[in-house]
């Protein structure tokens, strides 16, 4: 899953940190979990984790796999390996027909649309699948629901016409958008610690939760990240929403965060650390962030124990793939500290 900010090259430094830093730590609250990489990451380590995303594609993607020790059984389905079926199912096998196919008809080039966010082939794939699921939901547990959704999440990317994120699709075909889309089954890791995932704005997630440490990758500058996956929200939603403009985009005056906002960005991260029920507090930003180095430090510096405020930075460069960064001195950031408790304080 390519997702903005995502710190899946980052997670054996965040461990590390966490690791090096904190004593008799085993549960974790991940507040802003996007594509779940961190938190699988602390469940390899055998941390009980709590992973929150208020993005409800994320939540899918978060509750078929973190939360999942083993493959459901899908005793209620007779069907010996649905990620199977579901690959190979095509519109002919089913009562479907193209009207009610709403990602082909709003999503990829037909006589009423211009949009080329996927080849027709897998704009029909995606909304036969998505119905299909939504169809078998009576006769599914819960897990199995979640773990064939986060299946089809996960999938669509492969076959998106894009060039990283859904704000825009791409002029012209991408290799990528022949392919097939194929569902695959999601990465499960067993634990003997719980696991649960979170649909919730990030006030409320740490209101109903307690744990030893708490983990935060909050957006970094002003772009909201719905538009920037509004159309994997649709499919994960399949809610056939109103949509608008070139990108065929959603509503989102809900789902907009604070941490996107210059005048709220430091009162959003006040808010977290007072609401956060934890011993612990890693916050990952970066140097050329809404809020500067210095601001965050001092937040920060305002809720730790006396000297315990550690700020690690890393050069971004080490961490991006084959993409060349241009930006000089831009660094990755963990802030952490152990947080005073209200006793202390007297």
């Amino acid at each position: 899953m390519r997702y903005i900010g995502g710190k899946s090259l980052l997670t054996d430094e965040i461990i590390k940190i966490i690791k090096k830093y904190t004593k008799n730590a085993s549960s974790v609250i991940d507040v802003f979990a996007g594509s779940g990489a961190v938190s699988m990451a602390f469940k390899r380590e055998k941390y009980k984790v709590y992973c929150n995303d208020f993005l409800f594609f994320s939540y899918v993607l978060n509750r078929g796999g973190i939360d999942l020790d083993n493959k459901p059984l899908f005793d209620g389905l007779n069907i010996k390996d649905p990620i199977k079926y579901l690959n190979g199912l095509t519109l002919e096998d089913t009562i479907y027909n193209l009207k009610d196919c709403f990602i082909y008809c709003n999503y990829s080039p037909n006589e009423n649309c211009k949009r080329m966010y996927f080849q027709n082939k897998n704009a029909i794939k995606i909304d036969i699948i998505r119905r299909q699921i939504e169809d078998w939901k009576p006769v599914l547990t819960e897990d199995e629901y979640y773990y064939l959704l986060s299946a089809l999440i996960s999938a669509v990317p492969y076959v998106s016409n894009i060039a990283g994120v859904y704000g825009a699709y791409l002029k012209h075909w991408d290799a990528r958008t022949f392919n097939d889309l194929e569902l695959k089954e999601p990465e499960l890791v067993l634990s003997d610690k719980e696991c649960v995932s979170m649909n919730l704005d990030y006030v409320e997630a740490l209101s109903q939760t307690k744990a030893d440490v708490l983990y935060a990758d909050p957006p970094y500058n002003a772009r909201q990240y719905l538009p920037n996956y509004h159309l994997l929200e649709t499919i994960a939603r399949y809610d056939s929403p109103e949509i608008k403009g070139i990108t065929g985009l959603r509503n989102y005056d809900n789902q907009k965060s604070e941490f996107c906002m210059k005048n709220k960005v430091a009162q959003a991260f006040e808010k977290m650390i007072q609401n956060a029920n934890v011993r612990y507090v890693a916050i990952s930003y970066n140097n050329e962030g809404l809020l500067s180095t210095e601001e965050l430090t001092l937040i920060c510096k305002k809720y730790a124990r006396k000297k315990t405020f550690k700020l690690i930075e890393m050069d971004y460069r080490r961490y991006k793939s084959k993409i060349a960064n241009n930006k000089s001195g831009l660094k990755e950031q963990v802030y952490f500290f152990e947080k005073e408790m209200d006793d202390e304080k007297k």
